[in-house]
């Protein structure tokens, strides 16, 4: 499934083209066409260092532990901004760049370390109740089971019931 970009390149080299011929400021132009000009300051970095290629969408990458230390120390020894670090580094988003810093702050290096991203794999013992044993139940054992499950069926239907009639409660007559 392909990411869905919010501004085209052709769009945004449209925007750099206009800031460099008819000599407008950024400003004017970002709120001539409808958005912050933050992105057309990143726009123009990107298009000036690698071209249009710059400009187009990137899929999500995953960096290393050595690349990240690598971004954080130039940014720290060189005293570049996060916006910078970004165009010199090949970094879309500067939020990327923030949450390293940040990261790097509450855990050091091994803040920076990739976590894996979803669920985990195995479900926690109390989470998942394990049978006791292999042996069918008894029709007693079914029977509280089902009694169980109707109970909790039950008080499910009558919080939904209370919550429906709040909800009607708080709307506005309209008369």
């Amino acid at each position: 499934m392909k990411r869905k970009e919010k501004f085209s390149v052709a769009f945004k080299l449209d925007c750099i083209e206009l800031h460099q011929n008819s000599y407008r400021s950024i400003d004017s132009i970002a709120t001539e066409k409808g958005f912050n000009e933050s992105n057309l300051r990143k726009w123009i970095s990107f298009y000036n260092k690698y071209g249009i290629s710059g400009l187009r969408p990137r899929k999500n990458k995953s960096y290393s532990l050595k690349f990240k230390l690598k971004v954080l120390k130039a940014i720290h020894t060189e005293f570049i901004s996060q916006r910078e670090a970004c165009v010199r580094f090949d970094i879309p988003a500067q939020s990327t760049v923030l949450n390293w810093q940040r990261d790097y702050e509450k855990g050091g290096i091994l803040g920076l370390e990739n976590k894996p991203i979803g669920r985990p794999k195995i479900m926690s013992d109390y989470k998942r109740k394990k049978r006791k044993s292999d042996k069918p139940l008894t029709r007693e054992e079914e029977l509280l089971l089902e009694n169980e499950r109707l109970r909790a069926e039950n008080d499910f239907l009558k919080k939904l019931d209370a919550l429906t009639l709040k909800k009607n409660k708080q709307k506005p007559s309209k008369n």
